[in-house]
């Protein structure tokens, strides 16, 4: 047998190393801004098209890089940020990876102008999957600027695996926040397509933060600050009013790089514990300051897992100082400029005690020896059986799947609401028990895709047009919804880029249901957004249902009972909620025995 093992072509290596190293252009994005950051720039600018598949540019005015640099930095291996293995402990910087540049161009067309501070001339490097095409001396301002074309534009299976546009620009903003929060003193530009998405000038966390989220963020924010010999901890936490049933604003830092740390998310939720409402999520800017040795950010490709050599110690200083600065925000006196002090009690009556009122009650008054008042009359003995007369047998709908049961009877006192949560009625197998959330959320699922897809247009106006701002995340996803938001019901206007007014809504919701509307939207985007038509519809109808359900533990009245079973069993399919959960369980006469054996 002969030799097989060889050693693979520098090219295809180059490519191997590009799936660890790009996965989307979210990736491209990250490497790129970081390495523009560890050139000490003070402004960094990101130009994208069609999501990042057509172009990824990055350019900052930091420290540039020699000739010789700019053809290196290509190189495998090549890496200007460690010397030895001990450096990796000893981390300062962000793009130390030394694949990383030669992994983009292999997957790519990568055009590179840099200029150094020494250097009277700049270079320009042209690179096509690995093979540079040419290097030559131009002119260009100092700095750095990296072209990335075409991405995968050699390997079309990676590029298949894509997504849309729109989801792909979203990953990329994500990176683009992370990297911006984390150096506010850094003035950042982002442009898409020619529109600017963000213009972001050097300044402090706080005010990075609202320019980023929006205005309204800086009056949610806590301060966090706390210094230990272990570390320290500053940042900011949202108020506990500012919590949101889904994941958005959570973002932990070490040593100004972005992680996700599970362990330290349960310390900040343990602070919050019993101000919360339930299911709901806080958010937070936390940033720790730590010896670089006591951590090990290699345990993961894309660096954003970190371990702690001390975890339990961080968690409780974290999770301390978190409830901490939630204290003294509960405690701090404020100003209610809607109090109305014609309900202030006057201030020649504080001290004065209640006088007993005089009251004169007729002692005589008996109501039962009146004739008149029928209603308060003992009904007589022979009658007493009408007050247990039993309510007319209606048939119940056939429940699909479940044969055994067409033709049964059930009677309406039988129908009733168990821990306001559950819908119970008597069948002849046995009992049937309705999640009232899960059935209602298919009832309206089932009614807003007809009234979308049937463009059956229902829709009410709002005597007061309500006005909502918006992150330019949140202005990409609207964009691409408007037709389907409109076909929904919702009429609404833009104003600026940031912010719309909304004059109607659907006639099945309310004002006061607007901001959930659009955070549960908007939520539910952030995944994935569908590229066709239907897709899209699918997604808003089942936004709407969720938010406009009637929730557990809201009590019903019995006629309310009795039309939210009427309307799940006239759906077309009622045992599987819009989000695939069991609507309703039947516990047959069987089980019950068994309970009793």
């Amino acid at each position: 047998m002969g030799d097989i093992i060889t050693l693979l072509p520098d090219h295809v290596a180059n490519q191997i190393a590009a799936g660890e190293v790009v996965q989307r252009p979210a990736s491209v994005v990250k490497e790129l801004l970081e390495n523009a950051i560890d050139a000490d720039s003070s402004y960094v600018q990101l130009i994208i098209k069609e999501g990042g598949k057509t172009l990824i540019q990055v350019i900052d005015d930091g420290k540039g890089m020699s000739i010789t640099d700019a053809r290196m930095a290509f190189e495998r291996h090549a890496t200007s940020k460690i010397k030895s293995a001990s450096d990796l402990f000893e981390l300062h910087t962000k793009g130390f990876r030394g694949e990383a540049l030669a992994s983009i161009a292999a997957v790519a067309h990568v055009e590179m102008f840099t200029h150094s501070l020494e250097d009277e001339i700049a270079t320009q490097i042209k690179i096509i999957g690995s093979d540079i095409q040419e290097q030559e001396p131009v002119v260009a301002p100092k700095g750095t600027s990296i072209a990335v074309k075409n991405l995968f534009f050699n390997i079309p299976a990676r590029r298949n695996f894509l997504k849309s546009n729109a989801v792909e620009l979203r990953h990329i903003i994500d990176e683009f926040h992370r990297v911006a929060l984390a150096h506010p003193q850094i003035a950042f530009t982002f442009f898409q397509g020619g529109n600017e998405l963000f213009d972001l000038p050097a300044t402090n966390l706080r005010k990075r933060i609202s320019h980023i989220f929006g205005s309204k963020m800086d009056v949610k924010l806590v301060p966090v600050k706390e210094s230990t010999s272990v570390s320290s901890v500053s940042g900011f936490v949202l108020k506990p009013a500012a919590a949101k049933r889904t994941r958005g604003h959570q973002f932990f830092f070490v040593n100004d790089r972005f992680i996700r740390s599970p362990f330290m998310h349960h310390a900040i939720m343990n602070a919050y514990e019993g101000l919360l409402p339930e299911g709901t999520v806080p958010g937070y800017f936390i940033f720790f300051s730590l010896d670089p040795k006591t951590i090990d950010i290699n345990i993961h490709p894309t660096k954003t897992e970190v371990k702690f050599e001390d975890e339990q110690s961080l968690y409780a200083i974290l999770r301390s100082c978190v409830k901490h600065s939630l204290g003294m925000f509960s405690v701090a006196p404020t100003l209610d400029f809607d109090r109305d002090p014609n309900l202030d009690t006057p201030y020649n009556q504080i001290n004065k005690q209640a006088e007993t009122p005089n009251l004169e009650v007729d002692s005589n008054f008996n109501p039962f020896k009146n004739p008149d008042v029928q209603r308060f009359s003992k009904p007589k003995e022979a009658s007493w059986e009408s007050l247990y007369v039993e309510v007319e047998s209606q048939p119940i709908p056939t429940l699909l799947g479940h044969e055994s049961m067409e033709h049964k009877t059930y009677d309406a006192v039988k129908l009733f609401q168990l821990m306001n949560r559950y819908i119970v009625s008597s069948i002849g197998s046995g009992l049937l028990i309705i999640d009232q959330q899960r059935a209602h959320e298919r009832i309206l699922y089932e009614q807003f895709l007809k009234t979308i897809t049937q463009k059956q247009i229902a829709s009410q106006q709002l005597l007061f047009p309500y006005p909502l701002d918006l992150t330019p995340t949140q202005q990409l996803l609207l964009s691409d919804l408007e037709d389907v938001l409109s076909e929904a019901g919702f009429v609404f206007e833009r104003n600026t880029k940031t912010n719309i007014t909304i004059k109607g809504i659907p006639v099945s919701s309310s004002e006061k249901e607007i901001p959930h509307i659009f955070e549960n939207l908007f939520a539910s985007l952030e995944s994935d957004l569908p590229s066709d038509s239907f897709s899209q519809s699918d997604v808003l109808s089942k936004s709407l249902a969720k938010t406009l359900s009637i929730k557990r533990g809201v009590p019903m009245k019995p006629i309310e009972q009795q039309g939210l079973l009427d309307d799940l069993f006239a759906c077309k399919e009622t045992q599987i909620s819009p989000f695939n959960r069991q609507i309703f369980v039947i516990l047959t006469k069987e089980e019950l025995e068994k309970k009793f054996n």
